[in-house]
């Protein structure tokens, strides 16, 4: 198994509060999580330290779907995020509850997401841990270079936050 971590570097021309609240409100997090051809809906998020993330994976695209299947693994699966750490709209940590692989007792990935201010841009690194084998190491990998081009695709068209 490789220990080598993950670590995604982005850069977005945005307000440092519209990528926090993406990643931390219900709203945002629908809006751009889940890799192409997947969407989520929030069941639960309570923000805090030992606080609890619930969402649904849902596959909707005809490859996914054809490859949820193929895998013998369900549409729509339930994931559970526990936070570890939160500070406000510096850093994120938290542990990712990986029960949905067929085959493979559960356990968890950490991940950290850190913002930076810089003139007019937001610098994040995302940095998590490898899952248990190389073939599911890169599918994570893949599915988060997915997931980030969605939230560029976000910050891009511009959000409003509510007043």
């Amino acid at each position: 198994m490789s220990k080598q971590r993950i670590t995604l570097e982005r850069s977005y021309q945005a307000e440092l509060q519209d990528v926090w609240d993406l990643w931390t409100t219900k709203e945002g997090i629908e809006s751009w999580w889940g890799p192409e051809g997947f969407r989520v809906e929030v069941k639960q998020l309570d923000l805090r330290p030992e606080g609890e993330l619930h969402y649904e994976m849902i596959a909707e695209g005809a490859d996914q779907i054809a490859f949820m299947k193929q895998a013998g693994m369900p549409l729509r699966t339930l994931t559970k995020i526990r936070y570890r750490e939160i500070v406000p709209m510096v850093r994120l940590a938290y542990l990712n509850e990986v029960d949905f692989v067929p085959g493979h007792a559960a356990y968890d990935v950490a991940t950290v997401v850190e913002l930076k201010r810089r003139g007019e841009m937001v610098d994040m690194t995302l940095t998590l841990d490898p899952m248990h084998d190389e073939i599911w190491t890169q599918r994570a990998a893949m599915g988060w270079e997915s997931e980030l081009g969605k939230l560029a695709k976000v910050l891009a068209r511009g959000r409003t936050r509510p007043e």
